[in-house]
């Protein structure tokens, strides 16, 4: 180990040193982990035993150091660390004395070809021991010699296994650690997704015959090849991390399973029925370890029992916080097994797992019933979750007639549900794999109904013309009764939080008295007030007016308005200021002193009205500023102020070149989007001054759109606190490439200038299908690379346009994409971003029969929020709507007409308990309902009332058919509607005769005679 490639982290060596150490004085006490002793040695002699790579001794070096040191002795005490190791090491370890920060204190001792020299060293190590702890046993002669030196001690010495002591040490990871465990899970991931899975999915497809053991070993040759990482998609830095196996993969198959960590794959050959195959991966010398179990043509009962092993693990994970005892996260797991499932509960295997890290199974936190130590945050564990030897009654053969079901994953503790750190699908779609014909597989033989029963059938009459409809019927009904769950659930909520509160105070909406200051002492009055004149300070935005021989000043802000009149020769102008009792609003202007006295006007008479004139126009020019400054103080009241970005150094950020911003720095030119430690910052190409920096702790949700049938793909942030971009503020910021074909010259294209037509055209789609695909994965990928580098801060969410529908949420129509929690439309300003998670309530509006569009209103959980209005939603997107909504939980209503929402607000806003004790939202319910019962009744009214008419139409209509038909039946009927018509005619001649005379009865008595005749004939 040259000295020159050595470098040794000198903050870190001290922070985990003086950590070990205070852990080791803390722990004191029955169940005191290093056992009371009074100092800690750590001896590594050769490193011959390749077998044994996981040691305390080697692991304590690494999470000090960093590198391996072979012949090395570290005493420690309470006081100070004792190196004695060889002069080449000795000079690389002199760079921790030099670091400027707060040391822990470390002597080192530097080894010779004296031996005498190294005699006197180890004896002066013996008369700094007293008691030791020790463990692991070394050899050479380094270590030989050390025995020898102890041995030849006087000191009585007592060897003590501390073993557990630096494992409590190692159990909590630092942030460097994380990130490392995080490194090494995602290399396993990569490694089961994109090599294991589909070389053996080719296998079984191609009926290749190859051995559990050499496919383990093909599965052990793909890390060792650089080559391969590319394909595998690994990290660039991956091959920086010295990645190496942590154990030989071990595959199983065939009926002959072992579910321990020990397991080894056998010669057997892999057989086409239940697979397991477990890896991990080690990243700057941390470890991982992922498993997972494949089914093969599986049949109902393995399909079951691999399901219940997924509910099985998440009750597991449910259990994994911060403070649970590690024995009582095992018998949770027994418990639910033998509620749910009891005959496998002899099958489940005898721990979930282990600690991990430097050493890759911790013993010290073995996941087992007996285990009292509690798990603490940012703890590792490979969890593993299991059932051996299952009986498989529908074996087809020998091989299947006993399976297994493993699934192993690297966890973070964290306070509330551990953070899944390997990514790997396990659902049963994603694991099950069916290389069977359909046809080749045995139909079960149908059986006879008796005849009774057919008959049964047969006559039976469907309430619907169609299956579809009822479907449709069922699928409504489950919806209405998930909804009252829903209502149900969000009333109780209601009563449960607001109680017996009293009218809701909004956080910020509490008025503050603002003093104003225009002058701090009298010499700052401009000096024209000694002529005892009205004077309009623009710098301080102050009038001084003269009264009784002095000059006072008044704040503009203390002014309500001012008004000029005319009267013969005089000009008045009269100053009215803001004081307690007048109309209007109350709490806009609150005041110290109430009860003090205020000057409500001023009044002032001049004869130069030039003068007059100019004082009013500079007091209206005054105010107006005001106005205007104090609009732009309550719109920057949110503005806050962020942390600064601290930038990658010593390699280059991942950028994102050719990017638009909105909104833009300097017109429209495009710059790149860099990401750095803690933030996103975007460099426009002219000015390195010009940057947008979003950190990520200000990111609330973080978007990624293709350019699937848009115009352009993007990246969007929303922000929790909006921020400055130039002179504008913003919550939402957006980077953005276009697709589009007008900015691609492809004016040299050489095949242009000899292919023509329909050719052309095609190689042109496909082309730009290519480049739209290619920019939805460069981004995508960046995406992804921002999620991963802010530690899974921000998450990308990606909008779903197969549930998209048309909305009018501000002026114009756009096209609403639903994400997994959000409603989004991002292609153009004005951007929108509704939060299902702070809606309330939906209300639908407008829905009534024979309206082509309908409303949608979102309500939140704070109150105070406006409610937002999505309009002109076509009618053939509601069932759509409503299946969204309740699939995300939302309770919605619907209702014919708009509400007026800010009544509605204001009262829930005074009084929320009330508003819950009357029933809450479900007055929408009711109001609802009473229109619709409103409108039944008045169209079923509307039908009475014309029911003559309508029946005299259907009388014309019958009588033209029945000329035409001349049935029998269809006189009969005609003739009693023609009774009731002439006794109708009958009333219409006697009005005739008293209005008209006989003129009109002898006009019109041939005519109807005609239609008599032809009525009855």
């Amino acid at each position: 180990m040259p000295s020159a490639e050595v470098s040794i982290d000198a903050r870190l060596f001290h922070r985990r040193a003086r950590g070990l150490v205070n852990h080791w004085k803390k722990s004191n006490g029955p169940e005191d982990s290093f056992q009371n002793v009074n100092s800690l040695l750590v001896v590594l002699g050769d490193m011959s035993d390749e077998d044994n790579v996981y040691q305390k001794t080697t692991a304590l070096q690494i999470w000090l150091f960093g590198y391996e040191l072979t012949q090395t002795l570290m005493l420690f005490t309470p006081e100070a660390l004792h190196i004695v190791t060889g002069s080449k090491k000795a000079k690389i370890l002199e760079s921790l004395k030099q670091w400027e920060g707060q040391q822990f204190p470390v002597e080192i001792h530097a080894r010779t070809k004296d031996e005498a020299h190294n005699e006197e060293l180890f004896q002066k190590m013996t008369d700094i021991m007293a008691k030791h702890g020790n463990r692991d046993t070394q050899t050479g002669a380094f270590a030989n010699a050390w025995k020898v030196a102890l041995e030849g001690s006087n000191k009585p010495f007592e060897n003590i296994d501390v073993s557990g002591g630096f494992a409590d040490v190692f159990a909590i990871k630092d942030d460097e650690e994380l990130r490392y465990t995080k490194s090494a899970t995602r290399l396993s991931s990569l490694l089961m997704k994109n090599w294991f899975i589909d070389e053996m999915s080719k296998i079984i497809d191609e009926e290749r015959k190859i051995t559990h053991e050499k496919f383990a070993e093909k599965t052990e040759d793909v890390l060792l090849d650089d080559k391969m990482f590319k394909k595998l998609k690994f990290p660039a830095d991956a091959a920086s991390g010295n990645p190496e196996w942590c154990y030989t993969p071990i595959i199983q198959s065939g009926g002959d399973y072992d579910l321990k960590t020990s397991a080894v794959s056998n010669e057997r050959d892999l057989h086409a029925g239940t697979i397991i195959c477990s890896l991990g991966v080690r990243y700057k010398s941390y470890c991982s370890n992922i498993g997972r179990t494949f089914l093969i043509d599986p049949n109902k009962t393995q399909e079951k029992n691999y399901t219940f092993l997924l509910d099985v693990q998440r009750k597991v994970f449910e259990s994994m916080k911060e403070g649970t005892k590690i024995k009582d996260v095992y018998n949770r797991a027994i418990d639910y097994i033998r509620n749910k499932r009891p005959e496998l509960e002899k099958k489940f295997v005898k721990n979930l797992g282990f600690g991990t890290g430097l050493e890759f199974r911790e013993s010290s936190y073995l996941l087992n019933s007996k285990n009292t130590k509690e798990l603490q945050r940012d703890m590792i564990f490979s969890v593993s979750v299991g059932f051996q030897d299952i009986d498989n009654p529908k074996a087809e053969d020998e091989q299947s007639k006993k399976y297994s079901l493993l699934l192993i994953d690297t966890i973070r503790v964290t306070q509330e549900s551990p953070q899944l750190l390997t990514v790997c699908d396990t659902s049963l779609s994603d694991v099950s794999y069916f290389f069977k014909d359909p046809a080749e597989e045995e139909e079960e033989p149908v059986k006879k109904e008796n005849g009774a029963h057919t008959r049964a059938a047969k006559s039976a009459v469907l309430n619907t013309k169609f299956r579809s409809e009822v479907d449709e019927a069922s699928k409504d009904q489950s919806r209405k009764e998930h909804q009252k769950i829903l209502a149900d659930q969000k009333h109780a909520e209601g009563l449960e939080r607001y109680g017996d509160a009293g009218s809701l105070k909004k956080d910020n909406a509490k008025s503050v008295f603002r003093k104003f200051e225009s002058y701090k002492r009298e010499s700052a009055l401009p000096k024209e007030v000694s002529s005892l004149r009205i004077i309009v300070d623009q710098r301080n935005d102050t009038l001084v007016l003269p009264i009784y021989g002095l000059a006072v000043p008044f704040h503009i802000s203390t002014l309500q308005k001012v008004t000029k009149t005319d009267e013969g020769e005089f000009f008045y102008l009269r100053l009215n200021f803001i004081t307690p009792g007048q109309p209007g609003k109350k709490d806009d202007t609150p005041f110290d002193d109430p009860n003090a006295n205020f000057v409500r006007a001023l009044s002032f008479r001049s004869a130069d009205g030039p003068r007059m004139s100019e004082i009013y126009n500079q007091i209206l020019e005054l105010k107006k500023n005001a106005v205007k400054k104090e609009s732009e103080r309550k719109e920057m009241a949110d503005i806050v102020e962020q942390d600064k970005l601290i930038e990658v150094k010593g390699k280059r950020p991942p950028r994102l070149p050719d990017v638009f911003a909105r909104p833009g720095l300097d017109g429209k030119r495009s710059g790149e989007l860099e990401i750095h430690s803690n933030g996103l910052r975007y460099v426009s190409p002219l000015r390195n001054e010009n940057r947008i920096d979003v950190l990520f702790n200000n990111i609330k949700h973080l978007f990624f759109q293709p350019c699937d049938g848009e115009l352009i793909v993007l990246i969007h942030c929303q922000l929790k606190n909006p921020i400055m971009i130039g002179k504008k503020k913003t919550e939402h910021v957006q980077f953005y490439r276009e697709a589009s074909d007008a900015q691609f010259d492809e004016t040299g294209n050489r095949r242009r200038k000899y292919v023509y037509g329909d050719e052309d055209e095609l190689a042109s789609e496909q082309e730009e299908r290519k480049r739209r695909a290619a920019l939805n994965k460069e981004f995508k990928q960046f995406g992804e690379k921002i999620t991963e580098l802010s530690d899974n801060k921000v998450e990308v969410d990606v909008p779903f346009r197969d549930l998209a529908f048309n909305g009018v949420p501000f002026r114009t129509n756009v096209l609403l994409k639903p994400t997994q929690d959000c409603l989004v439309h991002l292609s153009e300003a004005p951007f929108l971003v509704v939060t299902l998670a702070d809606v309330e309530v939906v209300h639908l509006e407008r829905i009534q029969f024979g309206l082509k569009n309908f409303d949608m209103v979102f309500t939140f959980k704070d109150y105070f929020q406006t409610p937002i209005h999505v309009n002109t939603i076509p009618m053939s997107q509601l069932d759509n709507v409503k299946d969204w909504l309740d699939s995300m939980d939302i309770v919605f209503y619907e209702g014919p007409v708009n509400l007026n929402w800010g009544p509605i607000m204001k009262t829930i806003q005074e009084d929320p308990a009330e508003f819950y004790k009357e029933g809450g939202w479900s007055f929408l319910a009711i109001e609802s309902d009473a229109e619709d019962s409103e409108e039944s009744a008045s169209e079923f009214e509307a039908s009475g009332s014309d029911f003559g008419s309508s029946s005299d139409e259907s009388s014309y209509a019958s009588d033209a058919s029945n000329d035409d038909d001349g049935s029998d039946e269809g006189s009969e009927e005609d003739e009693e509607s023609g009774e009731d018509w002439d006794a109708l005619e009958e009333k219409a001649k006697r009005a005739d005769d008293k209005k008209f005379g006989g003129s009109k009865r002898e006009a019109d008595s041939d005519s109807d005679n005609d239609r008599k005749k032809k009525r009855k004939r």
